[in-house]
């Protein structure tokens, strides 16, 4: 009972998260939610006893890729509607 609704808990964090990226303007936020997204879903994966894909997901998905993104993000400028297109 009590892992139904931690399952149902992570499943309503991920839903969650992906509506957050895609709602966010601001990139470091949207790729904050992203590796929140992408802990959920390892989360979710070692709910479904596969601990070897969670163990990827967790240290790929949400810590690598999130790195890069941040990482990427950092070495840009913004550029605001009063600097051009």
């Amino acid at each position: 009972m009590i892992g139904m609704v931690i399952q149902v808990l992570t499943l309503s964090g991920l839903i969650l998260s992906a509506g957050l990226v895609w709602y966010f303007r601001d990139l470091l936020s949207a790729a904050i939610s992203f590796g929140v997204f992408s802990f959920l879903l390892s989360m979710e994966v070692l709910f479904l006893q596969a601990p070897d894909v969670a163990i990827a997901e967790a240290s790929i998905g949400a810590g690598l890729t999130t790195a890069v993104f941040i990482i990427a993000i950092r070495a840009t400028q913004k550029v605001t509607e009063a600097d051009g297109e």
